[in-house]
């Protein structure tokens, strides 16, 4: 709902700065114009920044249950390992991380996973300041909803936008930016491990090629806080899927996509641990 707010709002806006503009006089337009276009960019920006900026893990693994790939026990981050993240960054990370985990047994009807996320999940967000986020309405929503993948997929994405928004709003945008990192990268990891052989699964190409147009996007983003040393670190830790994905084209061969598969498991095992 986010994102369409803002695809509505900004047009409106530009338009409005473009009426405005035309009642001046010529001799201060051009400088006008270049004020409104300022005003423009502020205003997008602030948009933007709370907007959550690529697509959801809910909304990635609705392609795997589009698939029809069948659920695997155990590939999600034990979520044990809530107890050992110390750091904001660390637990950012696998906020994100538990997200694309709770989305993965949501969206695959298992049910105490689901409890068993939520509670991590809830843990990390407490540290975070962010428990009324992933409370027991949450649980209540998703329980009443199991059968509807759809509004399943609204509901978690729901909360992914909440919690960007959240963190973005508290001047904590670069936990922001390690919370949808921490995501693609748990998001990636499930896709390309739905299988011993995921090459060999009929539509997985599409799937890896759309998360390359994110992957893009997350870089992106993250330039203008590349000072922040959380920031930092968490893209250098990335800079081995940059590399594979720079050798790819607008399509997959079987060796492409066991290349990503073993560089979004070595990345994960760095940001999981």
């Amino acid at each position: 709902m986010k994102k369409i707010v803002a695809g509505f709002i900004l047009p409106l806006l530009i338009i409005s700065f473009a009426c405005l503009s035309s009642c001046k006089d010529r001799a201060t337009s051009k400088q006008q114009k270049k004020t409104e276009k300022e005003e423009v960019k502020a205003i997008q920006g602030q948009i933007e920044t709370n907007v959550y900026p690529l697509p959801t893990s809910a909304e990635v693994i609705k392609m795997l249950t589009d698939l029809e790939v069948g659920y695997i026990i155990g590939i999600s981050n034990p979520v044990e390992n809530s107890k050992k993240y110390f750091s904001s960054s660390t637990r950012s990370i696998n906020v994100g991380v538990f997200g694309a985990d709770l989305s993965y047994a949501t969206l695959y009807n298992q049910q105490q996973e689901v409890i068993n996320y939520l509670n991590a999940i809830r843990a990390l967000a407490n540290e975070l300041n962010m428990s009324k986020i992933y409370n027991e309405d949450l649980y209540t929503k998703i329980k009443q909803n199991f059968d509807n993948k759809d509004e399943l997929v609204k509901i978690l994405t729901s909360a992914f936008n909440d919690t960007y928004a959240y963190l973005s709003e508290n001047d904590q945008q670069p936990l922001a930016l390690l919370v949808v990192g921490g995501a693609w990268v748990e998001g990636m990891y499930l896709t390309t491990h739905v299988s011993e052989a995921a090459y060999q699964v009929a539509g997985i190409s599409k799937v890896l090629l759309e998360q390359k147009k994110s992957f893009d996007i997350f870089l992106e983003i993250t330039k203008p806080y590349l000072n922040d040393p959380s920031v930092s670190d968490f893209v250098k830790v990335l800079d081995p899927v940059k590399k594979v994905y720079e050798g790819i084209g607008t399509s997959l061969t079987e060796q492409n996509i066991k290349d990503i598969t073993k560089v979004i498991g070595d990345v994960r095992e760095q940001i999981v641990k």
